[in-house]
């Protein structure tokens, strides 16, 4: 994580070291240009200062260009960024006042290449104080050749010299925020990848053993979300995980009795045929009590899965009264529908049969004969299903009202023989299945078993579905 952290904040002050030399950069590009239009000005500033004074009438009265420079440098001091010298018959004459900031008379090679302009020349040389802009302007008396010139120097790094500490004072601007920047960083980034920090560490720290851990949530923030949705994973984890720790315990035990009853009775089985009638008999018994167990896990898994459900429309009148019928042969009782709601919806027909058959079954087992046990279906004022089935048996104890939904649950009535104590639990998968539950509407005497299913009545598309998967199927 801190790797990755250095990254974020490496990438980031990437980018924004990137923009602060851009502008500082494009700053000084523009502050540089601005500096050789302000040496070009001053160049041009001081030639027309010269031209209009060689050209006024006290100059007239000069009949030598010397006495005219030297009457110029009097009365023209320069500024620091300036420096005027004149050259006469090739040789460096005489130079302004001031202090230049580098001593260009001085340089044979330079004033050698100015000392033949006969016209007016502009350029660019080097000196120790950086860049200089100079011009040259020859001064010639009537017809008289040209023997005598005027420099003018613009030194443009001292002209530029407010301008650099501009761009340096911008530049260590830059770099302060830059320096801010990363810290900045650092704490968002670190309260930021703090959950996901949190979730790596309770990640690594959970085990099939201890899955009760979680993430601390706070703030809304899409990170927050995650910690959230994290949370929710680890509640169904840790369901899933409890569900199969128990499943795999409780089923190990239900299927080791039979195991071990039929492993008795083979081992002390002998050879009279009449012992060997009765354990054949009990082994095959043991056996087929193995074989229901097996097949209600089965179903058990299966719910679990998308595929559990196989949709189609079904008449809620048409379903009660198959169960009913499906139920009498199985018990001498009172046999009776309360009532059934004339709609159709879509749900699995086959897993609502199975789920009805086992409280059937249920209620068969808890009733004697002459009880009653009644079917119904109705569709309440907010719009759900309720499929009951309802006996007049001894009923259901307050203790065991929750605890016979579970899987290999058992009332305190019943003995271990008569089933492994899975049926209820079946019936709320297949209800949950649907969206639903199951639920005990009625306790003391008697018992009330209900469905309760959300309801989607059947419509002209998934009729259409259906025939197309009639067609799809021929």
């Amino acid at each position: 994580m801190v790797s990755a952290r250095v990254r974020i904040i490496g990438w980031m002050l990437g980018v924004l070291a990137l923009a602060v030399v851009t502008v500082v950069f494009l700053t000084w590009q523009v502050l540089s240009a601005r500096s050789d239009a302000a040496a070009d000005t001053e160049l041009t500033h001081e030639a027309n200062k010269f031209r209009a004074f060689a050209g006024s009438s006290s100059a007239a009265a000069f009949d030598r260009p010397e006495a005219l420079l030297d009457l110029w440098l009097q009365n023209n001091l320069p500024d620091n960024s300036e420096a005027f010298f004149t050259i006469v018959d090739g040789q460096p004459y005489h130079r302004s006042q001031n202090s230049p900031p580098a001593r260009l008379d001085t340089d044979a090679a330079f004033v050698r290449r100015l000392a033949g302009a006969t016209d007016p020349q502009y350029g660019w040389v080097d000196s120790t104080a950086g860049k200089v802009r100079y011009g040259v302007i020859p001064v010639r008396i009537g017809t008289q050749p040209v023997r005598a010139q005027l420099v003018v120097l613009e030194f443009r790094d001292v002209l530029a010299q407010p301008l650099v500490a501009a761009t340096r004072a911008l530049a260590i601007i830059g770099a302060i925020t830059l320096a801010m920047a990363a810290g900045a960083c650092w704490l968002v980034t670190g309260r930021v990848l703090a959950p996901i920090r949190q979730l790596r560490t309770t990640a690594d720290q959970i085990s099939e053993s201890d899955l009760r851990r979680r993430i601390d949530v706070v703030g809304n923030d899409d990170v927050a979300q995650l910690a959230r949705t994290f949370n929710t994973m680890l509640d169904r984890l840790e369901v899933a995980f409890v569900a199969q720790r128990e499943f795999v315990d409780n089923a190990g035990h239900e299927l080791r009795t039979p195991i071990t009853v039929i492993r008795g009775h083979l081992e002390l089985m002998g050879d009279d045929p009449r012992d060997r009638a009765e354990t054949t008999a009990l082994v095959i018994d043991e056996l087929a009590r193995m074989n229901r167990i097996v097949d209600d896990l089965l179903v058990l898994a299966k719910s679990e899965r998308p595929d559990f459900l196989e949709p189609e429309e079904v008449n809620l009148t048409e379903l009660v009264m198959e169960v009913v019928a499906k139920a009498r042969p199985l018990a001498d009782r009172t046999w009776r529908i309360d009532e059934t709601a004339d709609a159709t919806i879509i749900a699995d027909g086959q897993r609502l049969t199975q789920a009805l058959m086992q409280l059937v079954s249920n209620a068969v087992r808890h009733t004697v004969t002459g009880d009653r046990i009644a079917l119904g279906s109705r569709v309440d004022h907010v719009g759900r299903v309720l499929l009951w089935v309802a006996d007049t048996g001894p009923g259901v104890s307050d203790e065991d009202r929750e605890r016979i939904f579970e899987r290999f649950a058992r009332g305190n009535d019943q003995v271990r023989t008569e089933g492994a104590g899975l049926g209820l639990a079946i019936v709320r998968s297949i209800a949950r299945a649907h969206g639903g539950d199951v639920r005990l509407a009625s306790g003391g005497r008697g018992a009330r078993f209900e469905l309760e299913l959300p309801h989607r009545p059947a419509t002209d598309d998934d009729l259409a579905d259906e025939l197309i998967a009639e067609e799809v199927d021929r």
